[in-house]
């Protein structure tokens, strides 16, 4: 194997992103090329504007956690960040206050804004900025893809007592940040995404890969919405590489994040076995060939070889890079051929 594309949302992908080049570069990837390509097709659906500054969360993420940026304790942002920014504009009273953005964070927002607004799409911008993270680090080994160049936002339907509906729309970032995801999700609507196109790379990434993978991303708001954007899913239905996915439901919960109330608003068990179910086996008009679940929801493993899965349990916590490059391993072994 030579080309491996990851769909990938934000935490969760990029650290198992960390283990799949550590376990490329280990060779410890059995019939994967110690010169293979990684090309990640990253969610762009939880990309918001913030002080007239165009933030991508999850591109970002990627990015500075393959470029050796990130905060690793946090899981986002900017190592030894400063918040001096953040600060001064929370004593102008400037809005909102609840998404702060780190003094060396505001740099990559600055420059991505700037080539947008001198007509730059925001692949050949995310192409521009990576060649100071990933260049350096991984050289043409990684490409990162925006999923569309397109306009695409997540917003969330809670309940609002006091608003005449009942319930009121607050973008991803609200319900995700400010809310902290502890109102019960009634729906999940992503603006944009149906009129949007693949990025540019996209569809070739997918069709030409030996391998296709879905990490433990967040099922809905990560690598949903890159299956939603037109021609997605069926490039990855109909691609010859094999498909294979990694639960982000462990022993009936997600892990970080919030999965399990996502997973809830559209009415998906929350489960490893409801999740392998949600995406489908190929041979049944799913996107998968092979499901990997932890080794504390063994039991389920029936419930999916049953619907036409390969399927394995193993340990799926991403403790240091080794144990996620173990994962990426049983990834390949499942369904190499």
């Amino acid at each position: 194997m030579r080309n491996i594309t990851v769909l990938s949302g934000g935490m969760g992908g990029a650290r198992f992103l960390q283990g799949l080049l550590h376990g490329i570069g280990s060779g410890t990837l059995p019939g994967v090329s110690p010169d293979a390509w990684v090309t990640v097709v990253a969610n762009t659906a939880d990309d918001l504007w913030v002080h007239g500054l165009k933030v991508c969360p999850d591109l970002d993420t990627v990015m500075y956690t393959l470029g050796d940026g990130i905060d690793p304790e946090r899981g986002w942002g900017r190592r030894d960040e400063t918040w001096s920014v953040r600060t001064e504009l929370a004593e102008y009273g400037v809005e909102p206050t609840w998404f702060g953005l780190g003094d060396r964070d505001v740099a990559t927002h600055l420059v991505r804004t700037q080539m947008l607004d001198a007509g730059y799409p925001l692949s050949q911008v995310t192409e521009a900025l990576c060649r100071r993270w990933l260049d350096p680090v991984w050289g043409a080994g990684v490409r990162l893809l925006p999923m569309t160049d397109d306009r695409v936002e997540t917003h969330v339907a809670i309940a609002d007592p006091d608003s005449p509906s009942g319930r009121r729309v607050v973008h991803f970032q609200e319900y995700w940040v400010r809310l902290r995801a502890q109102v019960p999700a009634e729906t999940v609507v992503v603006v944009g995404l149906e009129e949007s196109t693949p990025g540019p790379g996209v569809i070739d990434a997918i069709t030409d890969a030996d391998l296709v993978v879905l990490p433990p991303s967040n099922p809905v708001v990560s690598v949903g919405t890159i299956l939603g954007v037109p021609r997605v899913r069926e490039a990855v239905a109909a691609t010859r590489a094999p498909v294979v996915g990694l639960s982000p439901i462990v022993g009936g919960t997600h892990v970080r994040g919030m999965a399990e109330q996502m997973l809830t608003s559209i009415g998906v068990e929350v489960s490893a076995a409801g999740v392998g179910l949600h995406y489908g086996a190929r041979s049944d008009g799913g996107v998968l060939d092979g499901w990997l679940v932890d080794e504390r929801d063994a039991d389920q493993v029936p419930r999916l070889t049953g619907a036409g899965l390969a399927c394995r349990a193993v340990p799926l916590m991403m403790t240091d890079p080794d144990a996620t490059a173990a994962m990426a391993a049983a990834a390949v072994q499942l369904v190499a051929g």
